[in-house]
């Protein structure tokens, strides 16, 4: 399994991760990594650990253990990375603002106090960058328009635009296209594909479309009770491997009903 030697020249590294929230686990060791020009999807069931996973990386959440490596450099536990930056299916975009000043808002990291309280002390440099991150995600023609006026497909690409804006070499994307109709999905996992080919971002994905994982992911990480199940090519993960993350919780859910069933028989 490729997680258990990690690659040493892989932008993102990421080992022996372990998270509860009171008794319960929910990261028991987890391991894995990325590199650059790479795409990786995360694929289990709900509560498998995946969208955790990205939150300790990005620092929304504090893991008990483990090490993250960004870019030969190891951080801190529970505190954002510069280099790293992600999405949600949520998108979090402020919808009366425009299209422009959201992208510019993944900057504000490294803007100084006196340049980062107004939206209208985004200095020009700045606004001409996230105009270039506009442009590379098919955008640019939007800029002036609320985002709030947008499909949802074009708010997700607006918001990889602000984490492009954020210079990250890491890109996560937590469940990004959950929302999103084919179409829109298609477009979305294509961009994503296309910063990892063209721009060499390392990008990892949690998804619950095994087939998009499949299509257009270079690796996929299967996680079972926050741990690691398999870590293989994503041209080798056949619809008997993807159903095996899921049975444990289907037969969980199916043993519940047949309790409450039993009870009020």
């Amino acid at each position: 399994m490729r997680a258990d030697h990690l690659s040493a020249a892989a932008t993102l590294r990421v080992d022996g991760l372990r998270k509860a929230f009171g008794e319960k686990t929910v990261l028991d060791g987890l391991t894995f990594d990325v590199s650059s020009g790479e795409v990786v999807s995360l694929l289990g069931a709900n509560g498998s650990g995946k969208s955790t996973s990205l939150r300790c990386v990005v620092g929304l959440e504090r893991p008990d253990a483990g090490t993250i490596v960004v870019d030969g450099v190891t951080g801190k536990p529970g505190e954002a990375m510069p280099t790293v930056a992600m999405v949600f299916q949520k998108i979090h975009l402020v919808p009366r603002r425009s299209v422009l000043d959201n992208v510019c808002a993944g900057a504000l990291g490294r803007l100084g106090l006196s340049r980062s309280w107004s939206v209208l002390a985004f200095p020009r440099e700045l606004q001409e960058e996230a105009m270039a991150c506009l442009d590379r995600v098919g955008l640019a023609d939007r800029a002036r328009e609320k985002a709030g006026r947008l499909s949802g497909g074009q708010q997700q690409r607006v918001a990889v635009a602000r984490a492009l804006c954020q210079r990250a070499k890491v890109l996560l994307a937590d469940e990004p296209v959950s929302a999103l109709d084919p179409a829109a999905s298609e477009q979305v996992m294509n961009l994503l594909r296309s910063l990892a080919d063209d721009d060499g971002l390392a990008v990892a994905a949690v998804l619950h479309q095994p087939d998009l994982a499949r299509r257009f992911s270079d690796r996929i990480l299967g996680l079972a009770g926050g741990s690691l199940v398999f870590d293989s090519p994503a041209a080798e993960v056949d619809d008997d491997t993807v159903a095996g993350l899921y049975r444990p919780a289907l037969e969980a859910l199916e043993a519940a009903e047949a309790a409450r069933t039993k009870e009020f028989a």
